[in-house]
């Protein structure tokens, strides 16, 4: 008799993603020839699973110890402690504890300081995600295994579509991302109570964080109040829906991406300066892509620069009527000059 479904569900999707990460790890560096053999033999790649404690994370921490084992895959894990709850300390503890107990090695558990910069939600996830890095970094993993799933990937959409900020934040979570591909997302295609399913098949102990039934939270609110209204107005299937918009939208970004990347050196003059004129006959969507390029080269930090500066630059380009310069982010300044658009920091 086989495994419960939702646990062959968990375990096949780690199970690709580890295949995945062991065919890249093997690959010859671009560098060597291909009937060149490495002077030493490379150790096995170290995966990390990020774990809370919660269903998610634990049910990938789960399926990556059980599948490490049939490859040659090192295993381990990380719990982060953001110090926002009384006895988040120790609850830090038992989360490396039962990791440990399900096989993997090393577990760590680290405490961050949370700021303030962007919100809670923004600042606790800035901090999680600067830990991880740091911790992959010191143990050298290949990969660190998230628990997103495709629930969360609709409320990201969501959260996406209310900033109004254009098709890059419809496009969600990707499976793969961050520095040398290092985070991956396995449960993305699996529906949440498909993990929790697993859990409870597998008897695994899970903490259910109270900040995700907090209404203080958007995600939160979006979770247990927009969601089940979008559902009960439209019907069900609204979750897949938007998983699958997310994924299309990627799509299209990635192109539009390519396409600006492309276009860019074909709107500067023999001095490198973007030309206004042929800025204008670009599509929109691939000239803002441009101007935002060319506004983050200059020294605006990326996370700080919004639609709607971009869309004041790009006035400068279709609508100009000799306004002055516009300020930007990172103390980067935008003006046009002599047909020229002009983007330097002050």
């Amino acid at each position: 008799m086989g495994p419960h479904p939702a646990v062959a569900a968990i375990r096949l999707a780690v199970r690709r993603v580890l295949h995945d990460v062991l065919t890249e790890h093997t690959t010859p560096h671009p560098t060597q020839h291909p009937t060149e053999h490495p002077t030493q033999e490379q150790p096995a790649p170290l995966v990390l699973v990020a774990c809370s404690g919660g269903a998610d994370s634990m049910a990938l921490a789960s399926a990556l110890a059980f599948e490490a084992r049939k490859l040659d895959i090192r295993a381990g894990g990380i719990t982060v402690d953001h110090g926002l709850q009384d006895g988040s300390d120790q609850r830090a503890r038992e989360v490396a504890d039962r990791m440990t107990a399900l096989g993997l090695d090393p577990v760590e558990a680290i405490t961050v300081t949370v700021g303030r910069d962007g919100g809670p939600e923004a600042a606790a996830r800035d901090a999680r995600y600067a830990a991880l890095d740091a911790a992959a970094q010191r143990h050298h993993a290949t990969a660190v295994l998230l628990g997103h799933t495709r629930d969360d990937q609709a409320e990201t959409v969501l959260l996406g579509l209310a900033r109004g900020s254009g098709i890059r934040s419809l496009s969600g979570m990707a499976a793969v991302s961050g520095t040398a591909r290092r985070y991956r997302r396995p449960f993305l295609e699996l529906d949440r109570q498909t993990v929790r399913k697993a859990c409870i098949a597998q008897e695994l102990a899970v903490w259910d964080d109270p900040h995700n039934s907090d209404p203080a939270y958007t995600r939160s609110r979006l979770r247990h109040e927009g969601l089940p209204a979008l559902e009960k107005a439209l019907g069900k299937g609204v979750v897949e829906a938007l998983a699958r918009t997310a994924q299309l939208s990627r799509d299209d970004a990635d192109a539009l991406d390519s396409w600006a990347a492309d276009a860019e050196a074909s709107v500067r003059d023999e001095a490198g300066r973007l030309e206004c004129a042929k800025l204008f006959g670009l599509p929109p969507a691939v000239r803002r892509r441009v101007l935002r390029r060319a506004v983050i080269a200059e020294g605006a930090p990326a996370g700080s620069l919004f639609a709607r500066h971009i869309e004041e630059i790009d006035r400068l380009i279709t609508g100009w009527r000799g306004q002055g310069a516009i300020n930007l982010p990172g103390r980067v300044e935008a003006r046009r000059q002599g047909g020229r658009l002009v983007i330097r920091q002050g």
